[in-house]
């Protein structure tokens, strides 16, 4: 952590930043012909700090989920020099293309939830994935770009019926203690964390006290980045800890509708939020204990609607999160900057007014964007339905389908359309373009009633 904040510290000072980031880099070229990297995790100077062979890594991050996009070279471009997965379907590929642009891999192992079924009082079945995980370990323990394990993505999240987290079974952790125990094994030279969903003082104790020879604590934390720091403090944990996810305000932090629909942060008001966060949960941390953290998430998924969380869209443009990131990380903005998105309105009100429309009846709609570049934009624009069925812990969701809408103009960022005719819930994106791989979006909800409220 010592020499993430050094760097974050100088942001005003390129040829600093520059010069400790190809130092960095040069590093960890040298580790590909080096078999397998030692890393470790331990205090200089009271702060906690990866070391990879014996040289310090201060983490720049950003997780991948390989069927949700693996743009590398972009990664590379910004200044990344580290990333995690949430499994090994995919690792050989991942890996080599860590070997390929220096980066080191929290390489994460699928273990099963209690969420989606798992029942971790079937002996057998804890027994079969022990095995399983086995498998795994030894195939990639002696990879060079291995940073540490990851043994699954928040196994204490886990809802009642009104959708309030509870607890687990407490054999979940004693499975993954298990799992720990034989890394340690048959693996000295890679640490190993596994992720919390948020910051529970109950659920690190139980997991802490049933594992305690994890090295590291991970939590994964949206709104709650900004006081991170307080809240490990408050949870009891003496561990160091990272941040295995960061982003945006989660659709569960945030304003629903009437009906019970999330409302999405227009893409500038998101990274401007996102942005403030590092800098006081993760930069500006005071613990000495923060290792750093990984931005969520590099590609795109659907999870509640196309934009959420993903730093990319389907077709690989890339959005102000990742300027702001290679501003981080680099000490300067690329080239080329997203188009900001500051504000949606429809029929001139904001989403949280909980807009009411009538069934085929003429609104208008319009955008606040600009271009830092003075690019030309170009506008594209959807009304969807709603997802049918929302998913919990990321997921696959179905992408709703768009319905055709007749439109009596589309200019400027502003749309004038006839609403469907079917009763509902809808919403209505926008998706803003500088024709050179880069766009700024927004959405809104909105609902068909027959009697116009």
């Amino acid at each position: 952590m010592k020499h993430i904040l050094s760097i974050f510290f100088f942001l005003g000072a390129l040829h600093t930043i520059t010069l400790t980031y190809s130092q960095s880099t040069a590093s960890f070229d040298t580790l590909a012909d080096r078999k397998p990297a030692k890393v470790m995790v331990k205090a200089a100077e009271g702060r906690y700090q990866f070391y990879v062979n014996d040289q310090p890594l201060a983490l720049r991050g950003v997780g991948i989920n390989y069927v949700d996009g693996h743009d590398f070279e972009a990664l590379y471009k910004a200044g990344g020099n580290a990333f995690r997965t949430w499994g090994t379907d995919h690792a050989a590929i991942e890996l080599a293309a860590a070997k390929k642009y220096g980066f080191m891999v929290a390489l994460g192992i699928k273990i099963e939830k209690e969420l989606y079924g798992f029942d971790y009082n079937d002996e057998a079945a804890v027994a079969k994935q022990l095995e399983r995980v086995k498998k795994t370990i030894l195939a990639y323990k002696n990879h060079p770009n291995l940073l540490c394990w990851v043994v699954g993505n928040e196994l204490n999240l886990l809802l009642d019926e009104d959708g309030a987290l509870k607890e687990v079974n407490p054999k979940v952790y004693d499975a993954v203690a298990d799992i720990v125990a034989y890394i340690h094994e048959v693996d000295p030279n890679h640490p190993v964390t596994t992720t919390f969903a948020g910051v529970h003082k109950s659920h690190l104790k139980e997991a802490v006290a049933r594992c305690p020879d994890l090295e590291i604590i991970s939590v994964q934390v949206y709104q709650d980045l900004a006081r991170v720091e307080e809240l490990i403090v408050d949870a009891g944990i003496e561990k160091p800890y990272m941040i295995t996810e960061y982003g945006p305000r989660g659709f569960w932090e945030m304003p629903k509708t009437a009906w019970k629909r999330e409302i999405e942060e227009p893409s500038g008001p998101k990274a401007d939020g996102i942005f403030q966060r590092i800098h006081t949960g993760i930069i500006n941390n005071q613990s000495g204990k923060c290792l750093g953290g990984f931005a969520f998430e590099w590609g795109q998924k659907h999870e509640r609607t196309p934009t959420w969380f993903g730093m990319f869209d389907e077709e690989g443009r890339q959005t102000e999160n990742i300027d702001n990131l290679t501003k981080l990380w680099t000490g300067a903005y690329p080239s080329n900057r997203a188009p900001r998105v500051d504000s949606l309105l429809l029929d001139n009100q904001r989403a949280e007014n909980s807009i009411y429309l009538a069934p085929d009846t003429k609104y208008s709609a319009k955008v606040f964007a600009s271009d830092p570049d003075g690019d030309e934009l170009v506008y594209k624009w959807e009304i969807a339905e709603e997802v049918k069925i929302r998913s919990n812990g990321g997921a696959k969701e179905i992408k709703p389908p768009r319905i055709p809408v007749r439109i009596e103009k589309d200019a400027n960022g502003e749309l004038v359309f006839y609403t469907p005719k079917k009763e509902g819930a809808y919403r209505i994106l926008v998706y803003v373009y500088d024709q050179k791989h880069k766009l700024g979006n927004a959405n809104i909800p909105f609902y068909i009633k027959n009697t116009h409220h």
